[in-house]
């Protein structure tokens, strides 16, 4: 056994990102919910498999430090792990990580003309040429957040990337949404992303709703998948 079994068994397959590969069905993905409910695990399991899949993951992470980053992807692989026990983990952890590289941003210095310059500099030395992108801790209130967005199919194609993800921080006092029932501070620009996921805590239950999705997402829009409240683990059926 080994890394195809992480592959094969790993329960974000629910989700069926891996349909969105290829340069002409680019995504652009959004997780939400309030804070402290588990957004970063959430990506890190996006991340985690396309990563799987021998795509390059650059994980941006903004107000959050490299070592606690990278704490995140230890922990999920090990909890992946936990029912798989592939005999070679080690030197299949030492293999994936091969395909993530993490830069950090402090919250007041990001913009994507400074992410744009050092993914260029990494690619132009050899060091990393990303596929795909996570960006944890976009602010989303920022005044100039939605023209950013309005360029992110610029951006992609700039840099041949297949798949952009973010999270948000929505709040319980800010009760607008969009028709597609996208929280706010992005219900006016839901327009930009392909596939919205929100975390919602429901009694005892932690639930990743599909507020809207692409065609090439597994389930569909309106449909919910357990969380492990313990792991922030999607469920397996």
């Amino acid at each position: 056994m080994g890394k195809e079994d992480l592959v094969s068994n790993n329960p974000l397959r629910a989700l069926g990102l891996e349909k969105e590969d290829g340069a002409d069905s680019r995504r652009v993905g959004l997780v939400m919910s309030r804070a402290g409910l588990g957004k970063t695990a959430i990506l890190v399991q996006i991340a985690m498999d396309s990563m799987l899949r021998d795509n390059k993951v650059l994980h941006v992470a903004i107000g959050e430090d490299l070592e606690k980053t990278r704490t995140w992807y230890v922990d999920i692989l090990n909890l992946m792990n936990q029912e798989t026990k592939i005999s070679d983990f080690q030197q299949v952890v030492d293999e994936v990580m091969k395909n993530r590289m993490i830069m950090t941003f402090k919250e007041n210095s990001f913009d994507t003309a400074k992410l744009e310059e050092r993914m260029d500099d990494l690619a132009k030395q050899e060091i990393f040429k990303a596929d795909c992108l996570v960006v944890d801790g976009f602010d989303f209130t920022a005044a100039d957040s939605a023209s950013a967005l309005q360029n992110l199919n610029a951006f992609m194609d700039r840099n041949a990337l297949k798949m952009i993800w973010f999270s948000a921080v929505s709040h319980r006092d800010d009760d607008r949404v969009s028709a597609n029932g996208v929280p706010a501070p992005c219900h006016d620009m839901d327009d930009a992303f392909d596939t919205v996921l929100l975390i919602a805590p429901e009694d005892k239950d932690i639930k990743l709703k599909t507020l809207k999705c692409s065609e090439a997402c597994a389930i569909d829009a309106g449909k919910a998948l357990l969380l492990d409240p313990a792991t922030m683990l999607i469920k397996k059926a």
